[in-house]
């Protein structure tokens, strides 16, 4: 082993991954420095209550609340407080005072990543954030280096574990939506506020990362379209079975092509919602609180990574990869390297985005009302591809596939169909992905 000094690791936050990063860096020390070249010093474990409950026994000499002189006198940062406050200003004053910085913490990575980064890039230190996409799943490693001298033109997945497991349960067990929460809850996959699951947040700050390293361009929070799987029912559960499809919560992070009449370079579309994908699909054979990525290159063709998208030990995996990656640097010398955002593409608005889709409607019972519907998605511009109609107790229920359409031109669809008299109700809109 070369005699280079201790590294000082500060780490911040002791829940479920903090603690078992804490632990493999205490047991494994003598390992983690032979892989290194050097000792990794955990100096100390910034927390909130010293006192509160937690999964491993840790060292109660490492525990401070005093997480503001815990960082100044480190070496490198491991942030896993979660959210954005006090973890971004504790990250920045970290950067500022030359250490590197490894987190975890997928929403501020989203919100604040380029302020992290361009400080980062400014005193010569290095950000690395492998866990906070896909948990255990090796997948911001391969879109910034592996696969950076290829062209990437999609990368789609399932990029959110709890509402994973949901979905699968209405699927394999027949549960209600709000049955298979309740379970997700028991089992430790949902938080007792599961908003940001299933409202689709989660995956949207992780779409917002992935589409920013595949395409280097910065694509910001708020310009990912977002869909949660609230309006999922068991009716369309039953719908897409009887197709021989199965319904996912997945990111997609595109190249759409240049503005028509206007800037010929491509655009980037991210988004996030629920689609309808074939049995056969790899996407569908994903089950329970398992993640899976596809992601498309040019010259790669296509590449799956698939593994437990959250858990301690599998989180904290990921964590420590960081860890030992940037420690190496450190023994190696030289300044961290700095991410791509240099492209520079335009954004894509969503409504410019082409997808099938299937539309349930319920409609009065009586000729011709099947004939002025299709018309109204002709007027729109939108072809209808197949029709299905099943007589209720007054009432009527359709389904509408239609051909690739503009989410603008379908937009435009709904608005017409919602002000139609003859139509009682627009019960689903699911997008289809072959």
């Amino acid at each position: 082993m070369n005699s280079y000094r201790s590294l000082r690791i500060a780490l911040l936050g002791a829940g479920s991954v903090g603690s078992q990063v804490a632990r493999l860096l205490l047991e494994q020390h003598d390992e983690l420095a032979a892989r290194v070249g050097a000792p990794l010093e955990l100096v100390g474990i910034g927390v909130r209550d010293v006192d509160a409950p937690r999964d491993v026994d840790l060292p109660r000499e490492l525990l401070t609340t005093d997480l503001g002189t815990l960082v100044a006198g480190a070496d490198i940062v491991v942030e896993l407080l979660g959210g954005i406050e006090p973890a971004r200003g504790l990250l920045l004053d970290a950067i500022a005072a030359g250490a590197d910085v490894v987190t975890a913490n997928k929403a501020l990575v989203a919100a604040h990543g380029p302020e992290l980064f361009q400080a980062a890039e400014t005193v010569g230190a290095q950000v690395a954030y492998e866990a906070a996409v896909g948990g255990a799943i090796p997948i911001i490693r391969p879109l910034e280096q592996s696969l950076a001298g290829d062209r990437v033109t999609r990368v789609m997945g399932i990029v959110n574990g709890t509402t994973n497991f949901i979905l699968d349960r209405m699927h394999t067990e027949g549960s209600s939506l709000e049955e298979a929460l309740r379970i997700a809850t028991e089992l430790g996959y949902a938080e007792a506020d599961p908003t940001a699951d299933i409202e689709g947040f989660d995956a949207a700050s992780k779409a917002t990362i992935l589409a920013s390293l595949a395409f280097h361009t910065e694509v910001p929070a708020s310009r990912v379209h977002r869909e949660g799987i609230t309006g999922v029912t068991d009716a369309m559960v039953q719908q897409a079975e009887r197709n021989g499809r199965v319904l996912k919560l997945v990111a997609i992070c595109e190249r759409l092509p240049g503005e028509p009449g206007g800037d010929a370079r491509d655009r980037v579309s991210a988004r996030v919602h629920p689609v309808s994908l074939p049995a056969t699909h790899p996407l569908a054979a994903v089950h329970e609180a398992m993640n899976a990525i596809f992601v498309t290159a040019e010259s790669a063709g296509d590449l799956m990574f698939y593994g437990a998208g959250a858990g301690g030990p599998e989180t904290a995996s990921a964590v420590l990869g960081d860890l030992v990656s940037i420690a190496r640097r450190h023994v190696a010398g030289g300044p961290g390297m700095p991410g791509s955002t240099h492209a520079k593409l335009g954004l894509a608005p969503f409504g410019d985005v082409v997808a099938r889709h299937e539309v349930a409607l319920t409609v009065s019972d009586r000729p011709g009302v099947l004939a002025a519907v299709a018309g109204l998605f002709s007027e729109q511009g939108v072809s209808v591809e197949s029709v299905r109609q099943d007589p209720t107790d007054g009432s009527a229920a359709l389904v509408l596939g239609t051909h690739a359409a503009s989410e603008a031109r379908i937009a435009d669809v709904l608005e017409a169909l919602e002000a139609h008299t003859d139509v009682e109700r627009i019960d689903s809109v699911i997008r289809l992905i072959d």
